[in-house]
Protein backbone atom coordinates (compact mmCIF):
# COMPACT_ATOMS: atom_id res chain seq x y z
CA UNK A 1 0.00 0.00 0.00
CA UNK A 2 1.46 3.37 -0.90
CA UNK A 3 2.13 6.18 1.20
CA UNK A 4 -0.94 8.21 -0.25
CA UNK A 5 -3.36 5.23 0.31
CA UNK A 6 -2.93 5.09 3.31
CA UNK A 7 -3.43 9.03 3.76
CA UNK A 8 -6.77 8.55 1.37
CA UNK A 9 -8.05 5.99 3.80
CA UNK A 10 -7.27 8.48 7.05
CA UNK A 11 -9.08 11.52 5.23
CA UNK A 12 -11.80 8.73 4.35
CA UNK A 13 -12.20 7.80 7.96
CA UNK A 14 -12.53 11.19 9.33
CA UNK A 15 -14.55 12.49 7.06
CA UNK A 16 -17.35 9.84 7.86
CA UNK A 17 -16.97 10.42 11.57
CA UNK A 18 -17.37 13.97 11.05
CA UNK A 19 -19.95 13.40 8.61
CA UNK A 20 -21.95 10.65 10.92
CA UNK A 21 -21.66 13.74 13.62
CA UNK A 22 -23.06 16.49 11.73
CA UNK A 23 -25.37 15.42 9.37
CA UNK A 24 -27.25 12.47 11.01
CA UNK A 25 -28.47 14.15 13.47
CA UNK A 26 -29.53 17.02 11.23
CA UNK A 27 -31.68 14.85 9.12
CA UNK A 28 -33.49 13.62 11.72
CA UNK A 29 -34.57 16.67 13.37
CA UNK A 30 -34.99 17.63 10.18
CA UNK A 31 -37.61 14.63 8.88
CA UNK A 32 -39.12 15.61 12.73
CA UNK A 33 -39.68 19.04 11.77
CA UNK A 34 -41.22 17.85 8.73
CA UNK A 35 -43.53 15.49 10.19
CA UNK A 36 -44.99 17.67 12.46
CA UNK A 37 -45.31 20.61 9.96
CA UNK A 38 -47.38 17.87 7.28
CA UNK A 39 -49.60 17.64 10.91
CA UNK A 40 -49.92 21.04 11.86
CA UNK A 41 -50.94 21.22 8.01
CA UNK A 42 -54.01 18.84 8.08
CA UNK A 43 -55.14 20.11 11.46
CA UNK A 44 -55.53 23.17 10.08
CA UNK A 45 -56.83 22.34 7.16
CA UNK A 46 -60.06 20.46 8.87
CA UNK A 47 -63.18 23.72 9.58
CA UNK A 48 -64.73 22.90 12.40
CA UNK A 49 -68.87 22.43 12.27
CA UNK A 50 -69.40 25.83 14.63
CA UNK A 51 -67.29 27.96 12.47
CA UNK A 52 -67.46 29.36 9.16
CA UNK A 53 -64.81 28.63 6.45
CA UNK A 54 -62.93 32.41 5.98
CA UNK A 55 -63.38 33.74 2.76
CA UNK A 56 -61.01 33.06 0.05
CA UNK A 57 -58.11 35.26 -0.33
CA UNK A 58 -56.40 35.92 -4.24
CA UNK A 59 -53.54 33.84 -4.62
CA UNK A 60 -50.32 35.63 -4.59
CA UNK A 61 -48.65 36.74 -7.49
CA UNK A 62 -45.64 33.98 -8.73
CA UNK A 63 -42.72 35.09 -9.36
CA UNK A 64 -41.14 36.02 -12.39
CA UNK A 65 -39.17 33.44 -14.15
CA UNK A 66 -35.25 33.11 -14.01
CA UNK A 67 -33.46 33.86 -17.29
CA UNK A 68 -32.18 30.94 -19.45
CA UNK A 69 -28.91 29.38 -17.80
CA UNK A 70 -29.48 30.99 -14.28
CA UNK A 71 -30.26 29.38 -10.94
CA UNK A 72 -33.28 30.70 -8.83
CA UNK A 73 -32.38 32.50 -5.94
CA UNK A 74 -31.34 29.88 -3.11
CA UNK A 75 -32.94 30.70 0.41
CA UNK A 76 -31.12 30.19 3.44
CA UNK A 77 -27.72 31.42 2.07
CA UNK A 78 -25.01 33.10 3.85
CA UNK A 79 -23.57 36.24 2.26
CA UNK A 80 -20.15 34.03 1.72
CA UNK A 81 -22.38 31.24 -0.37
CA UNK A 82 -23.95 34.02 -2.06
CA UNK A 83 -21.02 35.09 -3.48
CA UNK A 84 -19.60 31.96 -4.32
CA UNK A 85 -23.29 31.14 -6.05
CA UNK A 86 -22.50 34.11 -8.16
CA UNK A 87 -18.67 33.41 -8.58
CA UNK A 88 -19.62 29.84 -9.81
CA UNK A 89 -22.38 31.80 -12.35
CA UNK A 90 -19.91 33.97 -13.25
CA UNK A 91 -16.40 31.86 -13.59
CA UNK A 92 -18.29 28.51 -13.86
CA UNK A 93 -15.75 27.75 -10.69
CA UNK A 94 -15.79 27.63 -7.38
CA UNK A 95 -13.60 29.15 -4.62
CA UNK A 96 -14.51 27.18 -1.90
CA UNK A 97 -11.68 25.77 0.06
CA UNK A 98 -12.73 22.29 1.87
CA UNK A 99 -12.06 22.51 5.93
CA UNK A 100 -10.96 26.24 4.48
CA UNK A 101 -7.51 25.36 3.53
CA UNK A 102 -8.16 22.77 0.85
CA UNK A 103 -8.15 23.24 -2.82
CA UNK A 104 -12.25 22.61 -4.06
CA UNK A 105 -12.02 24.93 -7.17
CA UNK A 106 -13.89 22.40 -9.69
CA UNK A 107 -16.95 21.91 -7.09
CA UNK A 108 -20.17 23.59 -7.20
CA UNK A 109 -23.14 23.64 -5.02
CA UNK A 110 -26.42 25.26 -5.13
CA UNK A 111 -26.01 26.16 -8.84
CA UNK A 112 -27.05 23.57 -11.36
CA UNK A 113 -27.55 24.68 -15.12
CA UNK A 114 -23.90 26.33 -15.77
CA UNK A 115 -21.92 26.99 -19.06
CA UNK A 116 -19.85 24.67 -19.97
CA UNK A 117 -16.09 25.20 -19.44
CA UNK A 118 -13.83 25.58 -22.55
CA UNK A 119 -9.92 24.27 -22.40
CA UNK A 120 -8.43 26.88 -21.45
CA UNK A 121 -10.72 27.03 -17.92
CA UNK A 122 -10.27 23.47 -17.25
CA UNK A 123 -6.29 23.99 -17.84
CA UNK A 124 -6.36 27.06 -15.60
CA UNK A 125 -8.89 25.63 -12.56
CA UNK A 126 -6.52 22.25 -12.48
CA UNK A 127 -3.20 24.85 -12.57
CA UNK A 128 -4.80 26.68 -9.84
CA UNK A 129 -5.18 24.47 -7.79
CA UNK A 130 -1.57 22.94 -8.20
CA UNK A 131 0.24 25.96 -6.94
CA UNK A 132 -1.87 26.80 -4.13
CA UNK A 133 0.17 26.59 -1.06
CA UNK A 134 -2.01 24.03 0.73
CA UNK A 135 -1.05 21.69 -2.16
CA UNK A 136 2.96 21.83 -1.58
CA UNK A 137 1.60 21.12 2.28
CA UNK A 138 -0.62 17.94 1.31
CA UNK A 139 2.46 16.57 -0.67
CA UNK A 140 4.83 16.99 2.27
CA UNK A 141 2.88 14.96 4.68
CA UNK A 142 2.41 11.91 1.40
CA UNK A 143 5.88 12.54 1.40
CA UNK A 144 6.52 11.96 4.85
CA UNK A 145 4.82 8.71 5.23
CA UNK A 146 6.74 7.54 2.37
CA UNK A 147 9.48 8.17 4.52
CA UNK A 148 8.29 6.52 7.37
CA UNK A 149 7.39 3.68 5.36
CA UNK A 150 10.42 3.25 3.58
CA UNK A 151 8.62 3.49 -0.15
CA UNK A 152 10.89 3.05 -2.72
CA UNK A 153 13.73 1.46 -1.12
CA UNK A 154 16.12 2.48 -4.36
CA UNK A 155 15.37 6.17 -2.85
CA UNK A 156 17.33 6.40 0.96
CA UNK A 157 16.11 7.58 4.10
CA UNK A 158 17.72 11.24 4.84
CA UNK A 159 17.27 14.75 3.32
CA UNK A 160 17.60 13.20 -0.08
CA UNK A 161 15.75 10.72 0.10
CA UNK A 162 12.64 12.71 1.38
CA UNK A 163 13.21 15.08 -1.72
CA UNK A 164 12.79 12.17 -4.23
CA UNK A 165 9.53 11.00 -2.51
CA UNK A 166 8.47 14.55 -2.41
CA UNK A 167 9.34 15.19 -5.97
CA UNK A 168 8.10 11.99 -7.19
CA UNK A 169 4.53 12.69 -5.27
CA UNK A 170 3.90 16.01 -6.75
CA UNK A 171 4.97 14.80 -10.28
CA UNK A 172 2.29 12.01 -10.08
CA UNK A 173 -0.22 14.50 -7.94
CA UNK A 174 0.32 16.99 -11.08
CA UNK A 175 0.57 14.11 -13.93
CA UNK A 176 -2.75 12.05 -12.98
CA UNK A 177 -4.88 16.03 -12.10
CA UNK A 178 -3.96 17.63 -15.49
CA UNK A 179 -4.52 13.90 -17.48
CA UNK A 180 -8.29 13.39 -15.55
CA UNK A 181 -9.46 17.20 -15.10
CA UNK A 182 -8.08 18.62 -18.00
CA UNK A 183 -6.45 16.97 -20.91
CA UNK A 184 -8.78 13.96 -21.33
CA UNK A 185 -11.89 16.52 -20.70
CA UNK A 186 -10.94 18.57 -23.19
CA UNK A 187 -10.53 15.68 -25.92
CA UNK A 188 -13.53 13.67 -24.97
CA UNK A 189 -15.79 16.89 -24.34
CA UNK A 190 -16.39 16.21 -20.51
CA UNK A 191 -17.02 17.94 -17.55
CA UNK A 192 -14.45 17.69 -14.86
CA UNK A 193 -16.33 19.71 -12.06
CA UNK A 194 -18.31 17.97 -8.98
CA UNK A 195 -21.95 18.75 -8.87
CA UNK A 196 -23.07 18.32 -5.15
CA UNK A 197 -26.43 16.17 -5.19
CA UNK A 198 -26.64 17.79 -1.39
CA UNK A 199 -30.13 16.19 -1.27
CA UNK A 200 -31.15 13.22 0.37
CA UNK A 201 -30.08 10.69 2.76
CA UNK A 202 -26.62 9.62 3.92
CA UNK A 203 -26.48 6.55 1.99
CA UNK A 204 -27.78 8.26 -1.14
CA UNK A 205 -25.63 11.17 -0.78
CA UNK A 206 -22.82 8.61 -0.52
CA UNK A 207 -23.72 6.78 -3.49
CA UNK A 208 -23.50 9.42 -5.69
CA UNK A 209 -20.23 10.77 -4.81
CA UNK A 210 -19.12 7.03 -5.54
CA UNK A 211 -20.80 7.20 -8.70
CA UNK A 212 -18.33 10.04 -10.29
CA UNK A 213 -15.98 7.90 -10.59
CA UNK A 214 -17.38 6.05 -13.39
CA UNK A 215 -20.24 8.79 -14.40
CA UNK A 216 -19.60 12.61 -15.40
CA UNK A 217 -21.29 14.65 -16.96
CA UNK A 218 -20.54 15.63 -20.91
CA UNK A 219 -20.03 19.70 -21.62
CA UNK A 220 -23.43 19.49 -23.52
CA UNK A 221 -24.87 18.53 -19.94
CA UNK A 222 -25.65 14.86 -20.56
CA UNK A 223 -23.98 12.28 -18.77
CA UNK A 224 -21.28 9.36 -19.90
CA UNK A 225 -19.27 6.72 -18.60
CA UNK A 226 -16.18 8.97 -17.19
CA UNK A 227 -13.24 7.75 -18.93
CA UNK A 228 -11.38 10.95 -18.10
CA UNK A 229 -11.24 9.89 -14.74
CA UNK A 230 -10.97 5.88 -14.99
CA UNK A 231 -8.35 6.48 -18.65
CA UNK A 232 -6.90 9.53 -16.85
CA UNK A 233 -5.87 7.67 -13.43
CA UNK A 234 -4.97 4.54 -15.74
CA UNK A 235 -2.12 7.06 -18.45
CA UNK A 236 -1.00 8.89 -15.44
CA UNK A 237 0.22 6.14 -13.31
CA UNK A 238 1.53 4.39 -16.29
CA UNK A 239 3.36 7.68 -17.67
CA UNK A 240 4.56 8.60 -14.14
CA UNK A 241 6.25 4.39 -13.57
CA UNK A 242 7.91 4.10 -16.87
CA UNK A 243 9.42 8.07 -17.08
CA UNK A 244 11.03 9.15 -13.26
CA UNK A 245 10.48 6.21 -11.15
CA UNK A 246 13.48 3.91 -10.36
CA UNK A 247 13.82 1.28 -12.64
CA UNK A 248 13.43 -1.19 -9.84
CA UNK A 249 10.09 -0.26 -9.32
CA UNK A 250 8.89 -0.20 -13.03
CA UNK A 251 6.35 -2.91 -13.94
CA UNK A 252 2.43 -3.39 -14.41
CA UNK A 253 2.34 -3.80 -10.49
CA UNK A 254 3.77 -0.20 -9.85
CA UNK A 255 1.31 1.21 -12.67
CA UNK A 256 -1.68 -0.67 -11.31
CA UNK A 257 -0.87 0.04 -7.11
CA UNK A 258 -0.23 3.76 -8.48
CA UNK A 259 -3.69 3.98 -10.48
CA UNK A 260 -5.88 2.36 -7.09
CA UNK A 261 -4.04 4.63 -4.69
CA UNK A 262 -5.31 7.54 -7.35
CA UNK A 263 -9.06 6.23 -7.78
CA UNK A 264 -8.89 5.66 -4.16
CA UNK A 265 -7.57 9.33 -3.13
CA UNK A 266 -10.32 10.48 -5.83
CA UNK A 267 -13.22 8.60 -4.41
CA UNK A 268 -12.49 9.59 -0.89
CA UNK A 269 -11.81 13.73 -2.33
CA UNK A 270 -15.87 12.85 -3.72
CA UNK A 271 -17.04 12.24 -0.44
CA UNK A 272 -15.56 15.17 1.25
CA UNK A 273 -16.96 17.65 -1.95
CA UNK A 274 -20.18 16.08 -1.58
CA UNK A 275 -20.70 16.35 2.73
CA UNK A 276 -17.89 19.32 3.15
CA UNK A 277 -21.04 22.51 2.70
CA UNK A 278 -22.93 19.96 5.16
CA UNK A 279 -20.29 20.33 7.59
CA UNK A 280 -19.61 24.02 6.62
CA UNK A 281 -22.78 25.09 7.42
CA UNK A 282 -23.63 23.74 10.77
CA UNK A 283 -20.00 25.32 12.19
CA UNK A 284 -21.21 28.64 10.83
CA UNK A 285 -25.29 28.20 12.11
CA UNK A 286 -22.68 27.59 15.47
CA UNK A 287 -20.57 30.42 15.38
CA UNK A 288 -23.66 32.40 14.65
CA UNK A 289 -25.24 31.31 17.81
CA UNK A 290 -22.04 31.96 19.50
CA UNK A 291 -21.78 35.52 19.08
CA UNK A 292 -23.79 37.91 20.94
Amino acid sequence: MTSRSRLAILFFGLMLSSISAATLPAGAQEQKTESSEQQNGQQAQQPTSSQEQPPARPAPPQPSPTPSGQAPPQPGLTTKEKQNVEHEKKTGTSKDRIFWILPNFLSIENVDNLPSLTPGQKFKAVGRGLIDPFEFGLIGVVAGLGQASNSIPEYGQGAEGYGKRYATAYADNAVENFMASAVLPSFLHQDPRYYQLGRGGFLRRAGHAISRLVVTRTDSGGSQFNYSEVFGAGIAAGISTYSYHPNGDRGVGTVINVWGSQMGWDCATYMLKEFWPDLRRRHEKKSAQVQP
